[in-house]
């Protein structure tokens, strides 16, 4: 029984070294694969029977693989816009199809734009929040509203004003009924740009009026895009600093309609004039100096790219130059990640030992942060894994030797049974 016990325990030695150096194969394989986590073989002594110190009884040798899933990989910059990679704990959410398919998550952030801008990786979409334009998202981080992310969501972007801020010098040696013009942009809810005319007159000490004219085509003046309903407004300044006290009506608005691209109408723009002042004018010449006029809004612009920053928001730019954040990416977290089930593409799915997933966006909770421009490197050390490699070989070698030796016991026993 010694002998078949020895042979047994050999064989098991070579299968499981056998497997140890599948799993160093696998690691050096995958060394550049990006979110990948290195196997390790754990070795475990199998025993079959009770064994005394007159008697004994071999079990061998069983192997498990373990995956160290939390480990953290280097960032790696990349050029590609869509490449993404988590600092600290959690996987992105993936889909199978980009509509109704299997969810799998995974630490590989190496992904691509379909034919139809939706973000994939061979085939695996990855999913986030639809946010507001400021990047929240309506609702929360509600699991059921998680989507595919399509960077070609917004193709065309524009913003109309509602509100403008103005700061100027009126110049307070102007004669009572002098008049001054300025003028100023805004957007319609279409994006058209337009300008406005302002005009500044004295109506007595320290008091003026600003008017504003229709909106017209900023290339000709003649043309009429839109026609401004409100009245004169009032400015009242202090006779001693020079600053605006009051403005009649309060607080003073700006409304514009009938705008002929068939825009809805800009009603109740709010006018800040907090930058106003009267001081005289500096070189005897009464004139509207230092005039800052700041509009928000801005006109139509195409698609021209997105980009993904810190916190794994997906932002959307276009050729106007705005920069609008479309999506927030999902980050999923686990009691025991380690407990996952590992599939082909670096892919992960949820079992009993894992626990279920728990959603929230990038750096909130346990969830850890979202890089754009960046990929999580494999895990695996090459050196290390050529010394282990070594160690199989040796282990392997030494059980083949105990085979041949076994080998040879049973050759002289049977030579002396004849």
């Amino acid at each position: 029984m010694s002998l078949t016990g020895a042979l047994s325990s050999a064989i098991s030695a070579l299968a499981a070294q056998s497997q140890a150096l599948a799993m160093v194969s696998d690691n050096i394989a995958n060394s550049d694969t990006a979110g990948y986590k290195t196997t390790s073989a754990l070795f475990e002594q199998m025993v079959t029977a009770s064994s005394s110190g007159r008697s004994y009884t071999s079990g061998g040798v069983a192997v498990l693989a373990r995956a160290n899933i939390t480990q953290q990989g280097l960032l790696a910059p990349s050029s590609n816009a869509a490449d993404v990679a988590i600092q600290g704990a959690g996987f992105f959410v993936v889909d199978s199809a980009a509509t109704g398919g299997t969810t799998f998550f995974t630490r590989n952030g190496s992904f691509t734009p379909d034919n139809q801008g939706m973000l994939q990786n061979d085939g695996f979409y990855l999913q986030g929040w639809r946010t507001s334009p400021d990047g929240t998202i309506p609702g929360g981080e509600d699991p059921s509203k998680l989507t595919t992310i399509n960077t070609q969501i917004a193709p065309v972007s524009a913003s109309a004003t509602t509100s403008v801020s103005l700061a100027a010098n009126l110049p307070a040696d102007a004669a009572v009924n002098d008049t001054f013009n300025s003028s100023m942009t805004v957007y319609d809810s279409l994006g058209t740009p337009s300008t406005v005319g302002i005009t500044w007159t004295k109506t007595a000490s320290n008091s003026w009026t600003a008017t504003f004219g229709d909106a017209k085509s900023p290339s000709d003046s003649t043309v009429t895009n839109g026609t401004t309903t409100s009245g004169a407004i009032t400015l009242n300044f202090d006779n001693t600093t020079g600053a605006l006290s009051t403005t009649n009506p309060s607080p003073p608005t700006l409304s514009i309609g009938n705008w002929s691209d068939g825009a809805g109408p800009s009603n109740g723009i709010a006018l800040d004039f907090g930058g106003m002042t009267q001081f005289a004018s500096s070189d005897g010449t009464p004139a509207v100096t230092n005039p800052t006029i700041n509009p928000n809004g801005f006109a139509k612009g195409e698609l021209s790219g997105y980009s993904i920053g810190k916190n794994g928001v997906v932002s959307a730019t276009y050729s106007n130059g705005q920069s609008v954040a479309i999506y927030k990416i999902a980050v999923a977290t686990f009691a025991d990640p380690n407990g996952l089930s590992g599939n082909s593409d670096g892919m992960f799915t949820a079992t009993s030992i894992s626990g279920n997933a728990a959603y929230q966006a990038s750096g909130e909770g346990a969830a850890g942060t979202v890089f754009g421009n960046a990929l999580e490197s494999s895990t695996t050390d090459t050196s290390g894994q050529f010394s282990n490699m070594i160690t199989a070989q040796q282990a392997y070698s030494a059980a083949s030797q105990v085979i041949t030796t076994v080998n040879k016991m049973y050759d002289t026993l049977m030579s002396a049974m004849r």
